[in-house]
């Protein structure tokens, strides 16, 4: 099993990512394009993990608490490691410090099953294209200057998901697992 840990994007942000997707891509269209229908936020990647192990991990995962929800903008856009060097092209996301904190409690819990923490930083953001070669990216660094920063909508967030991700020709296809609570109903 490949298992990944994720917060679902609205369906209004959605399809403004996704329409601001399709024009960039006519600037890069030989990078490879993610499917927009799946795309979340993630905030563990677990990876090949055997099915015995995925109760312990469903176990560690219902006991994450965080003390507020996670309130996202989606907003502004760029690449992983930088414009002269992209290797991925993603939609930014300004959370309120419960995301950091969610994705710190869950790299917490699941790291006594054995699944290493990340070395990076949490950095929150949609990926919408990855490159192989620089020259990939094309006219992308152009297309964001000329169009300036883009808001594609909010999201308050209370619950994660634990997903299993089956690889395919067509691409990843995702299956959710299971639904956790994380934070309480506002007052």
């Amino acid at each position: 099993m490949r298992l990944f840990v994720a917060i679902d994007v609205p369906e209004d942000v959605r399809r403004r990512v996704a329409a601001f997707a399709a024009e960039m891509r006519e600037r890069a269209p030989r990078a490879r394009w993610v499917r927009l229908d799946g795309v979340h936020v993630t905030l563990k990647f677990i990876g090949e993990t055997s099915p015995e192990k995925a109760g312990p991990i469903r176990h560690a995962l219902a006991s994450v608490r965080v003390a507020a929800p996670a309130e996202m903008e989606f907003r502004g856009a760029g690449f992983f490691p930088n414009e002269k060097r992209p290797r991925v092209f993603w939609v930014g996301i300004h959370s309120t410090p419960a995301l950091g904190e969610l994705a710190d409690d869950i790299e917490r819990r699941l790291e006594p099953l054995g699944i290493a923490r990340e070395s990076r930083p949490f950095n929150a953001h949609l990926t919408l294209a990855r490159f192989e070669t620089p020259r990939e990216s094309g006219e992308l660094g152009r297309a964001l200057a000329e169009s300036g920063e883009r808001e594609f909508g909010r999201a308050v967030a209370r619950e994660f998901h634990l997903y299993e991700s089956r690889l395919k020709p067509g691409g990843a296809r995702y299956t959710r697992i299971e639904t956790f609570t994380f934070a309480p109903e506002s007052t």
